[in-house]
């Protein structure tokens, strides 16, 4: 120990902590000594808050030492820095690498699995794999790395301190990991200055101030404590008057009481009422200009130092920060002990400010041109040591524009390596400062191109601006040209604005020469146009596009994704089922996804493979179709895209499972998709399909409390989005209200539904099955109406031509003859029943194979009922559709079979 650690230890005790210290013990007994009654460990979220300089990290040491002595735990800990926090993962690489430290690169790989090529190089351990890593796949493995220590090491303690100035990144990890505490062993502690909170993280105010949580507040200290603090310091015979002016000085403020208290030692003030009037000008030298006096105090040189180490932040090595005030090391060695017996750094072989109020006011009192000088110095050292252009973009952020093409190419290349450890928004302040730099005219326009790609995933609107504005300018290559139009027109799709995705490349594709690219444009046309809700025009677009299609082989991408769109927008209008595979097939090679059309290209987007998909899973090719959206999920998972895109991938994997009647396995996949899609906000597109289809797939169990409490959570029903939903949203919600008994509702809701499908010639009765459901609604008061829709149901149903359209349809069909009239109904059902025995889809058989059952009952043909009703039954329970088949078992009861 110190001579001077020894010396400040009497009086940085935690003085008046005691309900604080206790929260502490008992979230780290929660811990260590399974207080969740069952013996098991019990992980959760500590928060403690409160103004600067009041002991948050006192009291964190406190834990420290508590968690340490208990036993079984594993302490990692970090701090977040107001010079670091556009540093990513600055505060996650502090609290984890620790850990990694120790394993050789074999353990590394084997702990993080999967996860190594995702998570290492935001972690620091591996380089990056690929040019933008999902931030969402980014945490998943973060939270796989945790979950696996917490495993390892039994029991993990994670400390954060001045969480208000950690890195974005960091702090969307730690926000999300939340709620992953009351499932683990981890204990995580945070302390945060509650008026200080980042405007870049919203996720976290949130989290600090609602979902239940309830945080510590520190508060100043009481007269009487700061008197015990100032006796235990300076001896018993301090007096109140002295001690009094102790507390109004510094407010009960720890840190300046502290520092009040040292400086008086430092004196050798006497610690009695005449010594009183000296604190004001003692405490004033603790804080702000008072405490950039004392330091000017101590020497031009040993200020330059102080300021080099200010913007150094973090990691100050004395060589460096010397380097930075213009002096030799050794003369900078000199400055840092000065500045340690002044009680304004701390550390050896690296240093750092005692308190960060002292770092904030020495930062902030160096003038503007030494500190951009400092900076632009900074970030030549740690480019010279080899560490990177994303490892010096903290500095280059600081530095004055001044037309330096060299610095915008090392701010392009800093956002690269942001983008590719997953964090898009420090990519886009070096890209946006790259801007302000100016680039030269000629990279302009690159630079807001690579500006609007980087904000894709996270913020659609940006992206807007940005390609917009790339597009505008002539200087933006030829090559490039193609690609941002079609990255524009998908950003416009994300942000709900189909309408104008369709139109920009539309307006570029008669600028482009004849090629792939001008056909890139022209499907992007197609595919924005073609899944509009309330398209305009959509039957000329239709005739345009199969028209385009017949011509086309298959020869390449842009002819595939062509066909694509063909196949898609044939099944959608209910065409023959076998000219809609054959143009599904020809967009495929050799039964698989071409290269460069894959679910993880950026060139294409995974919109086209999801369209193939889709068309299978409505054409009864459900083999081929789980095929696709297995293939999905794998992909992206291999690839760390957990956000939207894997979501969407559970949800359509869910959609083959629903068609395919195993509702159980069905269920899981859309609530894991809705789960995935939840985590990206509320509101957001991909929560329309996933919602839609698990009411549907909730109808189908006989769960109708269920679809209504989801409908319920996801504010299901109008407005609905611009873009269609797989199945029609207005079709399951008007479903729902007849299961709910709402027949009038659910009547209008069908008709409008109806209205809009039909002008646009949108016939297929799976995907929108608004007319079998309207003629069951009307048919108690308007049967000829009923019989008609039925009928019209019956028309399309043969045209498109599955065996579960036709079966279906017929079936229906047979339900409007009513109980009175089974010998109407019989032939139909068995009908229905033969077809469907041919379909992929076993919960349609079972509902047909129950009709037929119940009218054989009505007919006289107990026997064949009987066998019909157990069929219909034995496939229901597999499928998990409970209320069908209740309705099988009640009429066995009713003719006496068990």
């Amino acid at each position: 120990m110190t001579r001077q650690e020894h010396e400040r230890r009497p009086y940085t005790a935690l003085f008046e902590r005691e309900q604080e210290v206790a929260a502490a013990e008992r979230a780290v007994e929660a811990l260590c000594g399974g207080a969740d009654g069952n013996g098991r460990p019990s992980g959760g979220l500590l928060l403690f808050n409160g103004d600067a300089g009041v002991g948050k990290t006192a009291l964190l040491g406190e834990m420290r030492r508590l968690a340490a002595e208990r036993g079984g735990c594993t302490v990692l800990a970090a701090r977040g820095g107001e010079q670091a926090q556009s540093v990513p993962f600055h505060v996650v690489r502090q609290l984890l690498q620790p850990a990694l430290a120790p394993m050789e690169e074999r353990q590394r790989r084997e702990i993080l699995g999967d996860w190594y090529d995702i998570a290492g190089p935001a972690l620091g351990i591996a380089p990056p794999v690929g040019p933008q890593a999902d931030p969402q796949g980014v945490r998943d493995g973060l939270d796989w790395l945790v979950t696996q220590l917490a495993c390892t090491k039994e029991r993990l303690v994670l400390v954060v301190d001045d969480a208000h100035w950690a890195d974005a990144a960091s702090l969307a990890w730690l926000t999300s990991f939340t709620v992953r505490l009351t499932e683990l062993p981890v204990l995580l502690a945070v302390a945060y200055r509650p008026d200080e909170l980042p405007k870049h993280s919203p996720a976290f105010a949130d989290l600090v101030n609602g979902r239940g949580n309830r945080p510590v507040t520190l508060h100043p200290l009481t007269p009487g404590a700061v008197a015990q603090l100032v006796r235990t310091a300076m001896g018993r015979e301090a007096d109140d008057p002295f001690c009094r002016e102790v507390w109004a000085v510094t407010g009960g403020n720890p840190y300046e009481a502290v520092e009040l208290v040292a400086k008086a030692r430092d004196r050798s003030l006497r610690p009695m009422e005449e010594s009183a009037a000296l604190l004001r000008e003692l405490g004033a030298a603790a804080r702000g200009s008072g405490l950039v006096a004392r330091l000017e105090r101590l020497g031009n040189a040993t200020t330059r130092f102080a300021w080099g180490a200010s913007v150094l932040g973090t990691e100050i090595q004395v060589r460096v920060a010397a380097m930075l005030a213009g002096m030799s090391p050794a003369e900078g060695a000199v400055c840092a002990d000065r500045l340690r017996e002044a009680r304004i750094l701390t550390g050896a072989a690296e240093l750092e400010f005692v308190h960060p109020l002292i770092a904030t006011a020495v930062y902030r009192a160096i003038p503007p041109a030494a500190r951009t000088a400092m900076h632009g110095l900074a970030a030549w050292a740690v480019t010279n040591a080899g560490h990177g252009p994303a490892a010096a973009s903290r500095h280059l952020l600081e530095v004055h524009p001044d037309g330096d093409p060299d610095l915008v190419r090392q701010l392009r290349e800093a956002a690269r390596e942001h983008l590719a450890v997953g964090a898009p928004e420090a990519a886009q302040r070096c890209l946006e400062r790259a801007l302000a730099e100016p680039p030269p005219e000629e990279e302009r326009a690159e630079v807001l191109f690579e500006l609007g790609c980087s904000a894709l995933l996270t913020s659609p609107p940006t992206t807007i601006n940005h390609l917009r504005s790339a597009l505008a300018l002539s200087g933006l290559p030829k090559n490039l040209r193609v690609d941002a139009t079609y990255r524009l027109s998908q950003a416009y799709a994300h942000n709900s604005q189909l309408a104008e995705a369709a139109e920009v490349v539309a307006e570029h594709a008669g600028q482009t020469p004849d090629g792939p690219g001008r056909m890139r444009l022209q499907a992007a046309h197609y595919l924005w146009k073609g899944i509009q809700l309330e398209e305009e025009g959509a039957h000329a677009r239709s005739q345009e596009i199969a028209d385009l299609a017949e011509r086309l082989s298959g020869r390449d991408n842009a002819e595939r994704a062509l066909l694509a769109l063909r196949a898609f927008d044939a099944m959608i209008q209910g065409e023959d089922v076998l000219q809609v595979v054959e143009l599904a097939d020809r967009a495929l090679v050799d039964g698989r996804l071409a290269d460069g059309m894959g679910w993880t290209n950026t060139e294409w987007g995974f919109e086209l493979p999801s369209i193939i998909g889709i068309t299978y899973a409505f054409c009864d090719r459900l083999d081929k179709a789980g095929e696709l959206f297995e293939e999905a999920i794998r992909e992206f998972e291999i690839s760390g895209w957990r956000g939207g895109h894997l979501a969407f991938a559970h949800e359509f994997l869910g959609l083959v499972h629903r068609r395919r009647g195993d509702l159980r396995k069905a269920e899981a996949l859309l609530r894991e998709g809705l789960r995935l899609a939840d985590r990206l906000g509320p509101g957001v597109p991909i929560q329309w399909d996933g919602s839609c289809l698990l009411i549907d797939t909730l109808l189908a169990k006989g769960d109708v409390a269920g679809a209504q409490a989801v409908a319920e959570k996801y504010s299901f029903g109008p407005p609905y989005p611009p873009a269609m939903v797989m199945p029609d949203a207005a079709c399951v919600l008007g479903r729902l209200l007849l299961a709910l008994g709402r027949t009038k509702e659910a009547v209008t809701e069908l008709e409008a539904a109806g209205r809009r499908l039909d002008e646009r010639g949108r016939h297929n009765v799976l995907w929108a099955p608004w007319s079998l459901d309207l003629a069951t609604a009307v048919a108690p008061e308007e049967p000829e109406r009923a019989r008609e829709l039925a009928d019209r149901s019956l028309k399309y149903a043969n045209r498109f031509g599955t065996e579960t359209a036709i079966g279906e349809a017929l079936r229906r069909v047979a339900s409007l003859a009513g109980p009175d009239a089974p010998e109407e109904a019989v032939p139909r059902l068995e009908q229905a029943v033969r077809h469907l025995g041919e379909s992929p889809c076993r919960y349609e058989r079972a509902c047909g194979l129950i009709d037929l059952g119940k009218a054989l009952l009505r007919v006289g043909r107990g026997e064949e009922a009987v066998d019909r009703l157990r069929e219909g039954l034995r496939i229901a329970e597999e499928c998990g559709a409970e209320g069908v088949a209740g309705v099988a078992r009640a009429e066995l009861a009713e003719v006496g079979v068990g």
